[in-house]
């Protein structure tokens, strides 16, 4: 079984989450992924993230596992002329190199786009910013939160009594590795037709914006201004949103007038569909306030599950507000298996394909460095150089 990236090198130097999780998803698809990291602490994020403090204590993290496994790990400094040199041996047999460092990094050891691609011309250099590349604010710092916040998306959460919200995730970080894995596969794919590398420039609050699309388009063709509208749907039907019920929550996606007439059949309104207020699309918007609360007080008389049941039996689009340990037992997610498909037990990716990988094998998420040696000796290096490079305190062993 050939894996779609099987025989691709992927240098990962990357930190958080976004870069690291690029590479990762790319590891997902074959390839053999490096990940190179400073000698002493790593990663940072293998210090900080997730709600396990003894992990994190130790430098595995569950946020740096999340986005770790299958990775072999070299520890290096590149602040070092060594460093750098065992970077350029290692970029040599490359295909793909994933970074997420401000151009002022790149530039200050040497490592810029230009100076990458001329060691390997046929490399893969994959940067990752806040904001991309030819603009005044190419070099600003950004983490997710920061990209929410100055993106638009997060004055779109909560509601005008809430003020602006965060979403629960770091949606804008994978959102952005995804991305970013989209970019190299396709920047690979072009390799194939010209023989040459490339720079994919990946920007996160373009990523943002992608996740706003239907959003900014209305807004460029009406002027229109966004506002928070808490769980109303996007599609603005007064038949859907989240309810509340006896019991929980329920949301209702009610956008089409044969879901309109389901959802009448199965509350036993079938009046609703001769009342004036509601007989069509549009007297239903003018008494949307009348609408919503005859919804409300219906639902509230059963508890979500049963409505449920109710109305996905009656072809209603509709789900129960459900916590994550819950969604993770629903048919889809354990049939499927998502959280557990991935490298070495760990989330996979989104979608299932034919001949995919196996990769239960994989390496689970490494310790600093303990890929070091043997990644050195792959590269032609000595036993006498290797020591010398740990007293010069140029690379890390685990």
């Amino acid at each position: 079984m050939v894996a779609p990236l099987d025989g691709i090198r992927v240098i990962d130097w990357t930190h958080v989450l976004a870069g690291p999780a690029c590479a990762y998803y790319l590891g997902l698809l074959g390839a053999e992924v490096i990940k190179v990291e400073r000698p002493g602490r790593g990663d940072a994020m293998r210090h900080r993230g997730g709600t396990d403090k003894a992990r994190a204590a130790e430098g595995m993290s569950t946020a740096y596992m999340t986005q770790g496994a299958g990775k072999q790990s070299l520890a290096l400094d590149l602040s070092s002329a060594a460093g750098r040199d065992v970077f350029h041996r290692l970029l040599k047999t490359a295909d793909v190199l994933v970074e997420n460092h401000r151009p002022d990094t790149l530039a200050r050891l040497g490592l810029t786009e230009d100076a990458t691609r001329a060691v390997n011309p046929r490399l893969i250099h994959c940067a990752m910013t806040g904001y991309g590349r030819g603009n005044d604010m190419a070099g600003a710092p950004a983490y997710d939160l920061n990209i929410q916040a100055i993106s638009g998306l997060m004055a779109l959460t909560g509601t005008e009594e809430t003020g602006p919200l965060r979403t629960g995730a770091p949606i804008v970080d994978y959102a952005t590795g995804l991305a970013a894995a989209l970019a190299t596969t396709s920047a690979l794919m072009q390799r194939e037709k010209t023989g040459a590398g490339s720079f994919v420039d990946v920007s996160m609050l373009e990523t943002a914006f992608s996740l706003m699309t239907s959003t900014i388009t209305d807004y460029h063709l009406t002027g229109n201004a966004p506002r928070p509208r808490g769980n109303a749907a996007n599609s603005r039907s007064p038949s859907s949103g989240v309810f509340a019920c006896a019991e929980g929550k329920i949301s209702l996606g009610v956008n089409e007038e044969a879901q309109f007439c389901a959802l009448a059949s199965a509350l036993n309104r079938p009046n609703w569909l001769t009342d004036p207020r509601f007989a069509d699309p549009v007297t239903r918007d003018v008494h949307k306030a009348d609408l919503g609360q005859a919804i409300s007080d219906i639902l509230c008389t059963r508890s979500a599950h049963e409505w449920e049941r109710i109305l996905m039996a009656a072809g209603v689009p509709c789900a129960r507000l459900r916590s994550l340990p819950e969604a993770l037992d629903l048919p889809p997610a354990t049939q499927r298996d998502f959280a557990r498909r991935g490298a070495a037990g760990f989330c996979g990716l989104p979608f299932s394909m034919t001949h995919a990988p196996d990769l239960a094998e994989t390496l689970a998420p490494q310790r600093l460095g303990s890929g070091t040696q043997d990644l050195l000796y792959g590269l032609g290096y000595d036993e006498t150089e290797i020591q010398t490079f740990v007293v010069q305190g140029v690379i890390g062993l685990t």
